[in-house]
């Protein structure tokens, strides 16, 4: 098992960045695929990034690509989302999440979750 906490998020300006960091306890942190999910109010949770528990292989939503990236470092137990050129749609809850297995882009495929950060980018 294992249990996460998300950190990072905050208030930004349209063009800003910001580093989420999710921080996991348990030592089998480097068996787990790690992704990053959102959630704006009124809306369902969206699949942002992912990663596989050797940091060798990733995947974006197309609304992201190029502007955010995920990375991990397992010596920390500690998966990364850096996020440049925000923009006031990206406005949300940041949640991290894990799984044994390959990463997925689907919430439902996670087992574990954090409690969330929020991102608010003004215009």
């Amino acid at each position: 098992q294992v249990q996460l906490v998300e950190s990072g998020g905050g208030l930004v300006q349209a063009g800003g960045s910001l580093r989420l960091s999710c921080a996991a306890s348990g030592r089998t942190f480097s068996s787990y695929a790690m992704a990053w999910f959102r959630q704006a109010p009124g809306k369902e949770r969206e699949f942002v990034a992912a990663i596989t528990w050797s940091g060798g292989s990733t995947v974006y939503a197309d609304f992201v690509k190029g502007r955010f990236t995920i990375s991990r470092d397992n010596a920390k137990n500690t998966v990364y989302l850096q996020m440049n050129s925000l923009q006031p749609e990206d406005t949300a809850v940041y949640y991290c999440a894990a799984r044994i297995g390959d990463k997925r882009t689907v919430w439902y495929a996670y087992d574990y979750w954090g409690q969330g950060t929020q991102v608010t980018v003004s215009s």
